[in-house]
């Protein structure tokens, strides 16, 4: 039997607790996107940790959530198939707020844990809990069947408390296996998604409105650093209606320049090489109501 602890842990919970924020924290590095709007994650990311007690293998989710919008359900989808896969649940949980999501949240990982599945609950954000606001924190432990739930820990994903406490729990309950992916990985998505995903973020923090959650970016041409030059990079952001459009360019072109210079500056740092970026914006109407523009874009199984 193996010495070292490996398998595949679920990041799950309601949309804006602050999942992609703990991977990232988890990790060391950025290979999710994060925004302040609900709702930011698209794709079930993998994320590897490998460390000298094993292998931490994370799959950042989609926020659990009730919705008709087919883009959603597609989301959905992938952030169930992630429950049911993983050898351990990590339910992220929003120590200020709770609400409906919460609520789905909640009835979506108390099926897996009528399985007998590991799961443990991170209370996030607790960096900012007033005296009056742990009174939230108490219920939390009796919301699952403890022999299953095994424990409730503090955490702050923005300041790294508890992340060391967090790991350790996470190892315990791991099978005893070698590590699955080399010691290099840190996550599976291909430069060309990363990039899309990066673009996105920048729309994402940088427009307001519907525009967000009417996004999609394509990445056109993906050229690799040759003959001492940085990556060439081509990408169209896909709205659905064209005032959308107007809104993406901004006056004069100005908000475009924006988000594609935010965009390559956080390219730059995480590919470690300069970046040459084109944008350009698509009116691709109702593409988040198509399902073959769903599954084009990379969003649906």
């Amino acid at each position: 039997m193996s010495d070292l602890r490996c398998g595949f842990v679920a990041i799950v919970g309601a949309p804006s607790a602050g999942k992609s924020t703990l991977l990232n924290r988890l990790l060391g590095e950025k290979v999710a996107i994060v925004a302040s709007k609900p709702q930011t994650t698209r794709h079930r990311i993998l994320g590897v940790l490998t460390e000298p007690q094993g292998q931490l293998i994370f799959w950042d989710t989609p926020g659990l959530h009730q919705s008709e919008r087919l883009l959603n359900r597609e989301m959905l989808s992938r952030a169930q198939s992630a429950l049911a896969e993983g050898d351990v649940i990590l339910w992220v949980v929003d120590g200020l707020k709770r609400g409906p999501d919460h609520r789905v949240a909640q009835a979506m990982v108390h099926q897996e844990v009528q399985k007998r599945k590991p799961v443990i609950v991170a209370i996030n954000k607790v960096d900012k809990l007033t005296k009056g606001g742990r009174a939230l924190l108490a219920p939390l432990s009796h919301e699952l069947d403890p022999g299953s739930a095994g424990k409730v820990i503090e955490i702050s994903a923005k300041t790294g408390l508890g992340i060391y406490a967090l790991k350790n729990e996470l190892y315990r309950r791991l099978p005893p296996q070698n590590n699955l992916y080399p010691p290099e990985t840190l996550t599976d998505q291909p430069l060309r998604t990363m990039a899309a995903e990066m673009i996105r973020e920048a729309v994402f923090r940088l427009t307001s409105q519907e525009i967000p959650y009417a996004t999609a970016v394509t990445v056109d041409e993906f050229k690799e650093p040759s003959d001492h030059r940085g990556y060439g990079i081509s990408a169209t952001i896909h709205v659905e209606k064209t005032n959308q459009k107007k809104m993406v360019i901004g006056q004069g072109g100005q908000m475009l320049k924006n988000i594609g210079q935010t965009a390559r500056i956080n390219l730059e740092k995480f590919l470690g090489e300069k970046v040459f970026l084109s944008l350009f914006v698509r009116v691709t109407k109702d593409w988040s109501k198509n399902i073959r523009e769903i599954k084009e874009f990379g969003y649906g199984d």
